[in-house]
C-alpha cells in the first residue's frame, strides 16, 4: 500500500465472474471502507492491462473456455506475475485458482500452461463433479475458523511441495484427490475452488487479505452480525443429511 490507498484489482470480470465471485471484491471493498481506508478498486477486463501497483488481486470463476482465454492473455501480459513479485496479495477462485497453477486441462481436452504462481496441477476429473456444500478446517498457521462454501468442479488439483493446502474438508471433495485438502496457498497467494462468494460466507479471509496489504496483525472491529447469520445459515444447511 501506498499513498494511504488500498489498490483492489477485479480481474477479467468479463471472463471469470460466472458464479458470482465479483462478490468477493464487493466485500473486500466494504469491509476495508468501514474501517475508514480509502480504496481505489479498478475493474480490469481481458483487452485491458493488469496494472502492477494494485496491493489486492481477485479472480473468479469461470466456464471452460473463457478459462482458457484468461489464461493465455494473462501469460500474454505477465503483470499479474510481476505483481506477486511486487508483494501483492491475490486470492484466486475455481477457475482462477487452477489457472494460477503450473498447468490444467483447457476445453480443448489439452493441457494449458497456468501462470506457475502456485505450485498446484490440475487436471480433469473421471468420476462425478464435485457440486455441494463444503465445511473445512483452514490451515492453523492462518488462524481462521472454519470455512464455509460451495463447490462446482469438475477438475482435479494436485498440490505440490513448494504450497500447503488452505483446508481439509470435513464435508465435500475439495481438491477433489481424495486427499482432503482444499485450495492451495504460498505467501500471498491464495487459490480455493470455494463460491458462495466465498468471502461473504467467510469475511475473516477478507480481513486477512487486508492485514496482508496493510503489513498489520489486527483490524479494527466491525458489525459482523449479518455475515455470522449467513455462515450459520450455512454450515447448518450443510450438516443437514442429504
Amino acid at each position: 500500500m501506498s499513498d494511504n490507498q488500498l489498490r483492489l484489482v477485479w480481474v477479467y470480470p468479463d471472463l471469470l465472474s460466472t458464479y458470482g465471485d465479483q462478490g468477493n471484491a464487493l466485500v473486500v471493498e466494504r469491509r476495508a471502507r468501514q474501517r475508514g481506508l480509502d480504496v481505489a478498486r479498478l475493474d480490469v477486463r481481458s483487452d485491458q492491462p493488469i496494472p502492477t501497483s494494485g496491493d489486492i488481486y481477485l479472480i473468479g470463476g469461470g466456464e471452460d473456455r473463457p478459462q482458457r482465454l484468461a489464461a493465455e492473455r494473462l501469460r500474454r501480459d505477465g503483470h499479474l506475475y510481476q505483481a506477486v513479485q511486487n508483494g501483492a496479495i491475490v486470492f484466486s477462485v475455481c477457475a482462477g485458482y487452477q489457472i494460477l497453477g503450473h498447468e490444467f486441462i483447457n476445453d480443448l481436452g489439452q493441457r494449458e500452461p497456468g501462470l506457475g504462481l502456485l505450485d498446484v496441477v490440475s487436471v480433469r476429473g473421471e468420476g462425478e463433479r464435485c457440486v455441494g456444500d463444503v465445511l473445512a478446517d483452514i490451515d492453523p498457521q492462518l488462524g481462521l475458523p472454519q470455512l464455509t462454501g460451495f463447490e462446482n468442479h469438475q477438475g482435479v488439483t494436485h498440490v505440490g511441495p513448494n504450497a500447503r493446502p488452505f483446508a481439509r474438508v470435513q464435508i465435500g471433495k475439495g481438491n477433489g484427490t481424495g486427499d482432503g485438502t482444499e485450495g492451495a496457498y504460498n505467501g500471498t497467494v491464495f487459490g480455493t475452488y470455494m463460491h458462495g462468494p466465498v468471502l461473504a460466507r467467510n469475511p475473516l479471509i477478507a480481513d486477512l487479505l487486508l492485514k496482508l496489504a496493510l503489513d498489520v496483525n489486527a483490524l479494527p472491529p466491525i458489525d459482523d452480525r449479518w455475515y455470522e447469520a449467513l455462515r450459520g445459515e450455512r454450515i447448518a444447511a450443510a450438516q443437514q443429511p442429504a
